[in-house]
């Protein structure tokens, strides 16, 4: 009987290809065990629990990039992950078995392409290193036949799905709809009322009314939970006046850095790639013309301008291209000219003068630098005296007695962040802390070090309005100067129902015209603008900011959409490609959902644990 074919998933290839070399830096995969060969199977497709559980590292330390946080996988967000990564990769086995069943392959020259064209296997000087392919292969727990036949079977899904999405077009009403919704445009006027305009003082409250204040908001008045804590602490700040750095060190540390000092004159720019000259020529034909915008080109190609970006960039770093963009001596788009993507259009968005830094105006700063590490080098040497002055059972005190750390006490609340608790090292330990804790030295984010104890917790406790009267005043106060400009605010748009002009009500709002949806108001609240789109010529809308002004927005015009403009063109695409992609996800994630129904899927548990148990 034949061997069952094995998945070559496209999540595994991604992973190794993008970031293996890093994430795995030279360590092999789990050992499973012989017996256990794969976590499920669509058909005759299985899913190896090797490549479950390089696909589900992958993601983990993906999600640890991007937080800063380990993630356990039995959080909640580790099994959203592990389910995420599960349902992926049955997906991709789903779509293997019927390649199979169709007969869909690639050749080896595709694959080949694709393993000498992996920047991951490139040596020092830019090409396909034969040696660093079998390596990182090898760190992979992978072949490299399997690898190869990844990269085979990925392409030949990839055939099969472009199948199933080829055309795909978006529902015109959808993004007619869509596009005047977003184009259309308001003038207004924008009035912002504060104390300043309100005819005398507010009064002081009452007693009365600052009883009533107080007994109103008694949660504002509540002194949360605190903890009682005592800690010790080192931190290279404290030993950063005792650091003797040499002036030779400082100048050697300026040449090494003179590139960064000594900058050649650069270009903002902005790179956009046609398939062929022709059509570069064409676009540039048309802006030329007036006829589009750069950035309409951008999105007509389904692109942003982040993607187009390339930075501040010297002639140097853009290689052929470099004469041509720096002939540019001011903003503008100059191209076609050909790269190694293929011909491109480059808009330079500012020219940046090449810049010379003296060692005079570094010198204090690098000096800080060389001392600021040297005091860290200080501060972690001492590491492990104070872990075992710890693990002998010495108190905070003792140690603030035999080592450089000095001691403190500090109340925690969970707004608290002064102080030592300026620290997020420190907040988190503090959170965590419990009576049953030992004390344990940690890290702070300046490569200090700290380690506390709780005394005690303090429960919730309403402060006595004595202890806050002056702060209960401010906010009756305040409170009650914005009722007043409210009221005002409300009698000024009736004023303006019934015709009286705003001159002659004594005001002079700004005008803002063309303002859209996504439109900012500094200083407006949250919210208002979207308020204002909802209003006709002649409406106000009324709003407060949590700085006590009011704020009126009268909508003086509406402006439909024009749909001849290129932005109109633009937004036109945009939201075109947007629906295309959602319809496009959504037929291929039904199709392999009847894929996987027809195939019939197969999971198993006791292969999934066993990955599992290989992470914390």
């Amino acid at each position: 009987m034949a061997e069952k074919p094995k998945k070559k998933s496209n999540i595994v290839v991604w992973a190794v290809l993008g970031l293996l070399v890093l994430a795995l830096g030279g360590f092999g995969i789990g050992n499973f065990g012989g017996s256990v060969r794969s976590i499920g199977s669509v058909g005759d497709v299985e899913i190896p629990v090797q490549e479950y559980y390089l696909a589900l590292q992958t993601e983990l330390r993906a999600q640890q990039a991007e937080t800063g946080q380990p993630v356990p996988l039995a959080s909640p967000t580790g099994q959203r992950i592990s389910e995420r990564v599960r349902r992926q990769l049955i997906g991709g086995a789903a779509l293997e078995h019927e390649t199979q069943r169709l007969g869909i392959s690639v050749g080896d020259e595709a694959v080949g392409r694709q393993v000498v064209a992996t920047p991951a296997f490139r040596g020092l000087d830019g090409t396909f290193d034969r040696e660093a392919y079998a390596e990182v292969i090898r760190r992979s727990g992978l072949t490299e036949s399997d690898f190869e036949e990844n990269i085979r079977a990925d392409a030949a899904t990839g055939l099969v799905s472009a199948a199933v999405l080829a055309g795909v077009e978006p529902p015109v009403t959808q993004v007619e709809a869509l596009a005047a919704f977003a184009g259309e445009r308001r003038d207004v006027l924008w009035l912002t009322l504060d104390a300043g305009v309100l005819e005398g003082e507010t009064p002081a409250p009452t007693e009365a009314e600052l009883q009533a204040a107080y007994e109103a908001d008694l949660a504002a008045y509540t002194r949360p939970e605190r903890k009682q804590i005592t800690y010790v602490v080192l931190t290279p700040e404290a030993l950063i006046d005792e650091v003797t750095v040499d002036e030779t060190e400082i100048r050697a540390l300026y040449d090494e850095r003179a590139a960064e000092y000594n900058l050649a004159e650069r270009r903002l720019v902005e790179r956009l790639v046609f398939p062929d000259a022709a059509a570069a020529e064409a676009a540039k034909a048309a802006l030329d013309a007036g006829d589009t915008t750069f950035d309409a080109l951008v999105t007509g190609r389904g692109l942003s301008l982040i993607d187009v970006d390339l930075g501040d960039v010297s002639e140097a770093q853009l290689g052929a291209a470099g004469a041509a963009v720096f002939a540019l001596n001011s903003a503008g788009v100059v191209g076609p000219v050909e790269t190694d993507l293929g011909p491109a259009l480059f808009r330079v968005n500012a020219v940046l003068p090449a810049q010379e830094t003296p060692f005079e105006d570094v010198r204090d700063d690098l000096r800080e630098e060389l001392a600021r590490g040297r005091a860290r080098a200080q501060v972690d040497a001492l590491r492990e005296e104070i872990e075992n002055l710890l693990a002998a059972g010495n108190t905070l005190e003792d140690i603030a007695d035999a080592t450089a750390m000095e001691i403190g006490t500090i109340e925690v609340a969970p707004d608290t962040a002064d102080g030592v608790a300026a620290y997020a090292a420190f907040r988190d330990a503090a959170a965590a802390v419990t009576t049953e804790s030992f004390p344990q030295l940690f890290q702070l984010e300046d490569g200090g070090l700290a380690a506390l104890r709780l005394d005690a917790t303090l429960e919730p406790a309403l402060m006595p309005l004595d202890e806050v009267r002056d702060r209960v005043a401010e906010d009756w106060a305040r409170a009650e100067t914005q009722a007043r400009l409210v009221e005002m605010a409300e009698e000024l748009k009736a004023a303006r129902a019934a015709g009286e002009s705003w001159e002659s009500l004594g005001h002079a709002p700004d005008a803002r015209d063309g303002i859209g949806r996504d439109s900012f108001l500094d200083g407006a609240p949250e919210g208002l603008v979207a308020d204002a789109f909802g209003l006709e010529p002649g409406g106000i809308v009324i709003a407060s900011d949590p700085d006590g002004r009011v704020h009126l927005l009268e909508v003086v015009a509406v402006t439909p959409e024009s749909p001849d403009t290129p932005e109109a063109a633009a937004a036109r695409t945009a939201f075109g490609t947007a629906a295309a992609q959602g319809i496009a996800q959504d037929m291929l994630n039904g199709f392999i959902t009847a894929l996987e129904n027809s195939g019939g899927v197969t999971v198993n548990q006791a292969a999934i644990n066993a990955v599992h148990g290989q992470f914390p």
